[in-house]
């Protein structure tokens, strides 16, 4: 059975907004981010209250970027990585916009898109707002060790990105944008729009250790790819740019390599494919693995993405939230990570 869903009126995404803390803010992409915060209390008195202030920034910012009010918000979709959703939740109280928490772990933003593409493509919301979040102190508490503790990290570990990125999905078009080239030519920003997406299975490839994540969701981004590419009978060269979620250095190589071995060229691989856990962090930044957390791929998709769409330097790209579906208390009761990848199908006019 296929697992692809073609939109028929392909929703437009009318704007992004991405959000980058002090340590993704001094990385490669601190250009990408729409705002960088100097200090990642931002202001606050919790980490938590931080990361949902962030979230609540990024949908607050893109409602406005659009030419929106709130009131013009048919639902906002919108999911992090702590208990009961808490950053979502609590930041959904302030805007009083009718709001479906998702949990995906890392794969919310494709998980959110492809949802918000559905309440839009089905004519069921004119306008929806979609959101992910994550908090490196938050994530560490959660799921980890308190920072006070001082645990020491293996290389295999990823750093949680402090960041967050939200997008308008709208039946309509929106309103013309123009940007200015380096030679300070005036071009006008093409349309971004939903073409499809492929919704993921869960897959479980034995990996046990909390500190091997991007082992664990590497063969479930393999899987979803494979599927979308055979779904809708094309090749991985029909995209631009293909981009995986936060997989990290060593999911990067393993998905790499079991592309190659499903008959996929490596250099193909190695010139369409890049995974945004590599790409948000330098190695100087002793990141060990790379990036990982729901606001890894959602402010790459939300600012670095959508802005190299709406610039024409990207015409096709297939992006792929990846998430690990453990618990705070599953790995101690002896249990594996499951993985789950979902995949959007992003086009321009």
């Amino acid at each position: 059975m296929e697992q692809t869903l073609n939109f028929r009126r392909k929703p437009y995404i009318l704007s992004g907004y991405s959000i980058g803390g002090e340590k993704e803010g001094n990385g490669p992409l601190h250009e990408w981010f729409d705002f960088c915060l100097d200090d990642d209390t931002y202001g606050e008195n919790t980490w938590e209250k931080a990361e949902s202030k962030m979230l609540k920034t990024s949908i607050t910012e893109c409602i406005r970027r659009a030419d929106k009010d709130t009131d013009d918000i048919g639902a906002m979709l919108s999911g992090d990585l702590l208990n009961q959703l808490m950053s979502s939740s609590f930041m959904a109280r302030d805007l009083r916009i009718p709001f479906l928490g998702i949990y995906g772990a890392c794969s919310t933003m494709t998980e959110s898109l492809m949802l918000g593409a559905v309440l839009t493509d089905g004519k069921y919301s004119d306008n929806v707002v979609i959101g992910a979040s994550s908090h490196y102190c938050t994530a560490e508490r959660q799921f980890r060790m308190p920072l006070e503790h001082g645990n020491q990290r293996p290389p295999s570990a990823q750093w949680t990105a402090t960041a967050a990125g939200a997008m308008l999905l709208s039946g309509e078009s929106g309103i013309e944008e123009t940007f200015a080239d380096k030679e300070g030519k005036i071009h006008n920003m093409k349309k971004v729009r939903i073409e499809s997406g492929t919704i993921g299975k869960v897959i479980d490839a034995g990996v046990k250790d909390a500190n091997q994540m991007g082992s664990a969701m590497a063969p479930a981004a393999v899987d979803t790819l494979l599927n979308h590419l055979q779904d809708t009978g094309r090749d991985l060269k029909y995209y631009d740019a293909v981009f995986t979620g936060d997989l990290g250095y060593i999911g990067k190589k393993i998905v790499a390599d079991l592309l190659s071995d499903s008959g996929i060229d490596k250099d193909q691989i190695e010139r369409i494919y890049d995974d945004c856990g590599t790409m948000i962090y330098e190695p100087r930044q002793d990141v060990h693995s790379g990036g990982s957390g729901c606001g890894c791929s959602a402010s790459v998709f939300a600012g670095y993405v959508y802005k190299k769409m709406k610039r024409g330097e990207i015409n096709r790209a297939l992006i792929i939230s990846t998430g690990a579906l453990l618990s705070t208390i599953s790995p101690f009761q002896g249990e594996s990570i499951p993985g789950i990848a979902h995949a959007i199908s992003l086009e321009t006019e």
